[in-house]
């Protein structure tokens, strides 16, 4: 099975994956929240409220938000379920510098902290959280299931990890529309609008290769989880993965 390390961003530097990927999103910070919403036609915010409110049940208080990026996920978490705390990590120090004012303008400095670590090696005892998020960010782990291990190490028993995450729709004309856009105008978009334009490219790619559907529950499953589904949204453009521990 073709895995999402075989895809990395820049085909010029021997750097592995995760350096490469470090380095794409301190490129692309500035622009990052503008493209993803600007290019997604704001579809992506509907599909951030509906993962996240699949933990209002299990009211979490303490959410780890892995690969927290600029840190909307997170925000959008603590607006709707109202933890105690929620912690978010990321390995771009370009992505978290935007969180951190983020936070600092909402006035969340107290609920909500964001740390530079690696995602697959979570700096975090076993057994800490109440719940773990992740919002487009499994796709970009170097070793997919040592980070879901890692992710599962740390949450708490019966524990849920709530994971959205691009797939590939199956469906005409859905997938030939899909293909186009993401092959031919995201790249175009990204070359306008951002500095980076093959991180751009990378997207289309990584997604391209990604395991999705049963091929991912799988892999949540192998990583410890039960009971993992796969909730596909708007034609399956996107997927809601939720597994427990």
């Amino acid at each position: 099975m073709t895995t999402p390390q075989t895809v990395k961003p820049y085909n010029d530097t021997d750097a592995d994956k995760k350096q490469q990927v470090a380095d794409m999103f301190n490129n692309i910070s500035g622009t990052y929240d503008f493209l993803n919403h600007f290019m997604s036609l704001g579809i992506d915010i509907i599909w951030r409220k509906k993962a996240i409110r699949l933990l209002k049940a299990s009211k979490p208080q303490r959410l780890l938000d892995v690969a927290t990026g600029t840190g909307d996920f997170a925000l959008e978490a603590i607006r709707i379920l109202q933890p105690k705390k929620v912690i978010g990590v990321d390995i771009s120090s370009g992505m978290l510098a935007i969180a951190r004012e983020k936070i600092t303008k909402k006035g969340l400095s107290d609920q909500f902290e964001v740390v530079l670590a690696d995602s697959e090696n979570l700096p975090f005892a076993d057994s800490t959280f109440d719940a773990v998020t992740v919002a487009f960010g499994v796709r970009n782990f170097e070793n997919l299931e040592k980070g879901l291990t890692d992710i599962h190490r740390v949450l708490k028993p019966g524990g849920k990890a709530v994971i959205l995450e691009f797939s590939n729709p199956k469906g005409f004309p859905v997938k030939q529309l899909y293909r186009f856009y993401f092959n031919h105008i995201t790249p175009l978009i990204g070359k306008v609008f951002s500095k980076d334009h093959r991180a751009y490219s990378y997207l289309p790619e990584s997604v391209a290769q990604f395991p999705d559907g049963a091929r991912f529950t799988d892999i949540l499953q192998r990583a410890g989880f039960h009971g993992a589904v796969a909730r596909p949204q708007t034609f399956g453009i996107c997927t809601i993965y939720i597994g427990t521990k």
